[in-house]
């Protein structure tokens, strides 16, 4: 379906710079030769969170799997016996190039804009777990190749489809607490205590320098591969990066956020391997058409606001009448009230105030699952609801939040331009050198 682009082509074809700034949505993506047309897919990752995306395609034909572990390789690709089986994803893109129109990428995030990038460059589309990337320049760089192959793209931001994120976007665009001027955002999960090990060798069924792909090469560490990986700043970027994707989303959403101008965090000192045992970060965002400038307020790994403690002593029930869960979630503060939500759950504060209220009646049409909004928008054109644009920036201020920690400083974050104009240690952070061997 598609010309076949070489991996040296790839290669040559790295991005030098980033464009001058994001850009505006309204090209329609490009519909497949028949809506009954089987998709052809290849996967970047067989298992864990790659195995649940290649399942959330399987209604489609899944011709080709890569893994750099042979044993996951082969338990991955178990369901599809007709898949060919890869180690390394840039082979795969290389000779499946004339078989697949479509690639999902589930690897640990520092491998994700390579091979997305790779894929889109390809003029493939490109279904890719979240964080987007594992540095702010990544995100910008495959929101603007979407863009310029007007390819039909999705973060793997599943929540995003269910119903309980869509009400709470109506009741916030609907007005029902008036302006919203700050949001606060939690996450429970801890990721810290990541160490290198030494004098260990890698099992033979994984091939660790291509698991590092990008990243520094380093012998094999115990405890990195297969999920660790998370505590790591080579290859994740802690709790933060993690969640802030899933629960960040929904301000950005219903508030129509896209790029803040400021961003601090703090947290325990800042350790140059691991990722902290907490993070704490504010981001301010400019007004944005009827909406005034907002403040949010980002906690993770068990840190909350200090207004839910004052909230919960009113006894927050749900849309369902069930008392509120606080693990991790969102308080939006209006001028008019109050919305506590998490991912099942909504409720408008104080209680009294919204004892008669009747909320809108939806306007946000019911998912018809997130991979498959993927698969019908690229076989019949149309959008879908985490493109790369829009969560290209959402990755953008997710990231920024992991800099301003790393750096201690207060970043005033040019987006245009993808710049900290007031730290260059800062702006070291917005990407990373890739190894020989790799490029975006």
């Amino acid at each position: 379906m598609n010309r076949k682009l070489s991996r040296r082509t790839v290669l040559q074809g790295a991005t030098a710079g980033a464009a001058a700034g994001f850009f505006v949505s309204g090209t329609a993506p490009r519909a497949a030769d028949s809506p009954n047309e089987r998709l052809r897919i290849a996967g970047v990752g067989a298992t864990g969170r790659a195995g649940a995306d290649i399942a959330g395609v399987a209604s489609q034909d899944i011709v080709a799997i890569a893994d750099v572990d042979q044993q996951l390789l082969e338990k991955g690709a178990a369901r599809f016996p007709g898949a060919r089986k890869y180690a390394d994803f840039r082979d795969m893109l290389d000779r499946e190039a004339d078989r697949i129109d479509a690639v999902v990428v589930g690897t640990p995030d520092h491998t994700h804009a390579p091979a997305s990038a790779m894929a889109l460059r390809l003029k493939k589309h490109v279904y890719c777990e979240k964080p987007l990337t594992h540095t702010v320049y990544e995100a910008r760089v495959l929101a603007d190749l979407a863009q310029e192959h007007k390819l039909v793209t999705q973060m793997g931001t599943q929540i995003h489809a269910g119903d309980n994120y869509r009400r709470v976007v109506e009741l916030v665009q609907a007005g029902a607490i008036g302006k919203v001027r700050e949001a606060h955002v939690w996450a429970s999960a801890v990721y810290t205590d990541g160490k290198f090990t030494t004098n260990t060798q890698a099992p033979a069924h994984l091939d660790w320098d291509l698991w590092l792909g990008p990243a520094v090469k380093r012998p094999y560490s115990e405890g990195v591969h297969p999920f660790h990986w998370r505590r790591f700043w080579d290859y994740g970027t802690g709790t933060l990066g993690d969640f802030g994707c899933h629960y960040m989303d929904l301000a950005h959403w219903a508030l129509d956020l896209m790029n803040p101008v400021r961003v601090s965090a703090s947290g325990p000192p800042v350790d140059a391997v691991t990722t902290p045992r907490y993070c704490l970060a504010t981001y301010d965002y400019p007004a944005r058409g009827a909406h005034p400038p907002l403040r949010l307020f980002w906690y993770d790994s068990g840190k909350k606001p200090r207004q839910l403690g004052e909230l919960l002593k009113e006894d927050p029930r749900d849309q369902n009448g069930k008392p509120m869960g606080t693990g991790g979630g969102q308080l939006f503060i209006g001028d008019d009230g109050m919305i506590l939500a998490n991912y099942g759950q909504r409720c408008l504060l104080p209680k009294d105030r919204f004892a008669d209220y009747q909320p809108p009646d939806p306007s946000i049409a019911k998912s018809i699952g997130h991979h498959n909004e993927w698969v019908h928008a690229i076989k019949n054109g149309g959008a879908t609801t985490c493109n790369f644009r829009y969560s290209g920036a959402l990755t953008e201020a997710v990231l920024l939040g992991t800099v301003a920690y790393r750096t201690g400083q207060t970043l005033e974050w040019d987006a245009a331009n993808l710049k900290v104009t007031n730290s260059t240690a800062a702006q070291s952070l917005i990407h990373k050198e890739y190894r020989k061997g790799w490029t975006l």
